[in-house]
């Protein structure tokens, strides 16, 4: 438990006082003392000390009493959960497109991007990426889910090489894989990964033997309606604090695919980002 109440340690001294409601003057030290955490919390100054040494293991009711005390955030309180070895009690994967995901699709406007939840559901776009014109929807339940149209239903307009492709299914199956181990409550998450597993042997295949990942990105070649072609490499970017992710799609400086891609994206129409949803569970 030393892992769990060096954490808990951290958390508390650095959350400032005014944040959960204390005055702040009259400190020799940042942050909370133990007598306050444990008074937020509803448990003594001592047991915190223990739970800081790790001489205490913790229930669950006392990781939440202590992570709401501390006002802590998504990615803290699940990794106080993990550290003690329970999953987060919330147990549903967030798709909220908090302000720096918003921030990171607004600042690279010329850059095709969109963003993710951890179930790899797109949650938000840029004009960029609608730009590129591929994402068709067929009117599938999981119509926004990454994993499913690469698997179960293809873009007729995204294609890859056979290494390109082999690395992009490594890339979601082992993302899928630590979603399920963190959410382990959420059903829609769980319906999801079973009809994954149903209707496409090759998902299954790699969902019993992973392969390795080596490097989160690889290359695509987008075919717009116009009938012309871009290549471009995606980087998959985490987003930690809301537990999403961004794919960033570029070109080589220089290249005829870059000038393409200006071209593409300079005829771009609407909202700088778009929010997207998904129609069926997942």
């Amino acid at each position: 438990m030393e892992e769990f109440g060096a954490a808990v340690r951290q958390l508390r001294e650095a959350t400032a006082p005014e944040s959960v409601g204390l005055r702040p003057g009259g400190r020799r030290t940042s942050g909370l003392r133990r007598e306050e955490l444990g008074e937020l919390a509803g448990m003594s100054a001592d047991y915190v000390r223990r739970l800081e040494q790790g001489r205490s293991h913790p229930s669950i009711g006392v990781v939440d009493a202590i992570a709401r005390a501390l006002h802590a955030g998504r990615a803290d309180y699940e990794r106080l959960c993990a550290l003690a070895g329970y999953a987060a009690a919330a147990g549903q994967v967030p798709t909220t497109v908090g302000p720096g995901a918003t921030r990171l699709l607004e600042r690279f406007p010329g850059t095709p991007m969109f963003v993710s939840d951890a179930a790899m559901n797109l949650v938000a776009v840029n004009s960029a990426f609608l730009a590129l014109g591929h994402w068709d929807l067929p009117g599938d339940a999981w119509d926004w889910n990454i994993a499913w149209r690469t698997f179960c239903s293809p873009f007729s307009a995204f294609q890859q090489s056979d290494a390109d492709a082999t690395d992009h299914e490594a890339v979601l199956v082992a993302q899928l894989r630590s979603t399920a181990l963190r959410y382990p409550r959420d059903t829609a998450l769980a319906a999801l990964l079973d009809e994954l597993r149903t209707r496409s042997r090759r998902f299954d295949g790699l969902w019993r033997s992973p392969r390795p990942v080596d490097a989160y990105e690889s290359s695509a070649t987008f075919v717009h309606p116009d009938g012309e072609s871009v290549t471009l490499l995606g980087n998959l970017v985490a987003i930690p604090g809301d537990d999403l992710a961004a794919l960033m799609l570029t070109a080589a400086p220089g290249s005829a695919d870059a000038a393409r891609l200006a071209e593409v994206v300079g005829a771009a129409e609407g909202p700088a980002v778009l929010e997207v949803g998904q129609s069926g569970p997942g």
